[in-house]
């Protein structure tokens, strides 16, 4: 089985037969998808304590959900990881133009980092912040 050597991964949540949902599914594993991106960049060049950074996109959820998602999810110690999550509406995503869909992507990514920050500060976790989203800058510029 192939180790897992990248920090920052992609899932996407939608209902099914939405077809914003297949649409923005492109923009995260598509031809010019950002996931590839996201994956250039290695944990071990971040620290020990951190593994994984998972964002999670929910496309258009259902009020029930929009209400009880968290931001941030708890940071799982024994795997390493912890899950961010991002929500995609008609709104912030689906009405903009492509370059207006890229920029909320890149922008969404680095302020949840700017977020993860404070969570690696108050768990005292070695993970370099600073290098990451600086680093994930230069790759989404």
């Amino acid at each position: 089985m192939e180790e897992k050597i990248n920090i920052l991964g992609c899932y996407v949540s939608s209902m099914n037969g939405d077809d914003n949902g297949d649409l923005f599914r492109q923009y995260i594993w598509g031809e010019k998808g950002i996931c590839d991106t996201l994956k250039k960049l290695k944990h071990k060049d971040y620290g020990k304590d951190m593994m994984m950074i998972l964002f999670e996109f929910y496309v258009n959820p259902i009020p029930y959900l929009l209400q009880n998602l968290k931001e941030i999810d708890s940071y799982r110690k024994n795997e390493k990881s912890i899950a961010v999550r991002i929500v995609v509406t008609d709104e912030n995503f689906f009405s903009k133009s492509e370059e207006g869909r890229y920029s909320f992507l890149k922008q969404s990514v680095l302020q949840k980092l700017d977020l993860l920050a404070e969570v690696v500060k108050k768990k005292k976790l070695d993970t370099k912040m600073d290098l990451l989203k600086s680093d994930l800058q230069k790759l989404l510029s």
